[in-house]
């Protein structure tokens, strides 16, 4: 007697399929999963044995008679493979790796992805789950007084928010809760100072989260972070925070521009929480948020150039250089020039040519690494204003209270 090997219609040859398809066409199967569920094939397979729902034909034997009659049959079953695998919305292919038979034919594959950084797929993938937030912020009544003469802009240096810092250790308390009130408080004091430009920006300078994603570490060095809860809580909590920045802002100003730059903490958050806040303010006239991918921002108003970025990738020096060379026809058409960064936690100012250089303090308390370190700046919040033909024509400033100062004055 022979064996009989398996019909050819469970081994067909795999079709060719491009890269970029988002996946194979069904129909290229239709046969071998036919063949599969004892649909076809030979020998037919009886329905007592035909597989039930979620496995598949694994053998299908048969021993003959001289005269080609069926004498026996083997069936067996396993277990059926899950659903067509596509890559989920704001996931990149990281890696592939093939498993062929002898003749190199493809059997299977195994991908790995990761959280896209800065591809597309993540701007859509936030667009898909902010979608349902669009036109949802709430209408502002616009200031009485205003003075188109003059810009208002509100530095956001290195907030950290959703770091946790514990006082016994580092001298200040510091979680989101803490972060929200101080800042609040502070950004509400500040508006009050500030006199009643029409255009206004609020500019975070980077690192505006503490962590970039789940992980909780620097997404370059890898250092771990001391975080205040589960990163979604951060998330969501960082965002509110920044609507209630805006609107406290816009109470104050006719127009305002929000720019939220990259650090290195927070390369991708920064992205994610511009892309809410384009969303939320997608329908307010009077609000529109910067979502040039670049981490750096230039803005001019009239004799005045203005220029930001975190300061992690340069010196001062590169800094002024690289306004002159990226702004070279706003540079010839203007007087006054200020780049404004953070990053250092601390003030400076450097005059680089005809360039100011201003680094800013940061508003958060100090992490068990700074405090370890020795950093001791104090914490502020400023806000500048510039007249379009003459620059800087004052600032305000406020002072952040400490954790511990507050919990000094409740017991005093």
């Amino acid at each position: 007697m022979a064996l009989k090997r398996w019909p050819d219609a469970l081994a067909p040859e795999e079709p060719v399929v491009e890269s970029n398809s988002e996946q194979p066409p069904l129909d290229c199967f239709s046969e071998r999963r036919k063949a599969l569920k004892g649909e076809v094939g030979s020998p037919p397979i009886p329905d007592i044995a035909k597989p039930p729902e979620g496995f598949i034909i694994d053998r299908n034997a048969g021993t003959y008679d001289a005269a080609g009659n069926l004498v026996t049959q083997t069936i067996s079953t396993k277990r059926d493979s899950g659903e067509i695998y596509t890559v989920p919305k704001g996931l990149m292919i990281k890696g592939e790796s093939a498993y062929t038979d002898a003749e190199g034919r493809l059997i299977g594959k195994w991908t790995l992805a990761r959280e896209g950084s800065s591809g597309t797929g993540l701007i859509e993938a936030l667009h898909e789950v902010f979608k349902e937030f669009k036109g949802r912020a709430p209408v502002i009544p616009p200031p009485v007084e205003s003075n188109d003469d003059i810009l208002t802009v509100y530095p956001l240096p290195d907030l950290h928010f959703g770091m946790l810092s514990w006082r016994k250790e580092t001298g200040d308390d510091y979680d989101v809760t803490i972060a929200t009130d101080l800042i609040l408080t502070s950004v509400e004091e500040l508006v009050a100072q500030s006199r009643p430009s029409t255009k206004a920006v609020i500019l975070g300078l980077g690192d505006y989260f503490h962590a970039n994603d789940v992980r909780a570490v620097t997404p370059h060095s890898g250092n771990r972070l001391d975080v205040d809860g589960r990163w979604s809580r951060v998330f969501a909590a960082g965002a509110k925070l920044a609507t209630h920045i805006v609107e406290i802002v816009a109470r104050k100003h006719q127009e305002i521009e929000v720019v939220m730059l990259a650090g290195n903490h927070d390369p991708d958050a920064a992205m994610s929480l511009t892309v809410a806040l384009a969303l939320f303010y997608e329908s307010n006239a009077r609000i529109n948020v910067w979502q040039d991918p670049s981490i750096v921002w230039y803005y001019r108003f009239g004799k005045c150039l203005l220029g930001a970025t975190h300061g992690h990738t340069m010196k001062p020096d590169r800094m002024a250089m690289m306004m002159a060379t990226d702004r070279a026809e706003d540079w010839g058409q203007t007087l006054y020039r200020h780049m404004m960064f953070g990053h250092i936690h601390h003030a400076t100012t450097d005059q680089i040519g005809p360039v100011r250089v201003e680094s800013f303090s940061s508003p958060a308390a100090r992490d068990a690494y700074n405090a370890g370190a020795g950093f001791r700046s104090p914490r502020e919040l400023s806000a500048i204003t510039y007249h379009h033909n003459g620059g800087e024509k004052g600032r305000h400033m406020v002072n952040i209270v400490s954790g511990k100062e507050s919990a000094n004055a409740k017991h005093n």
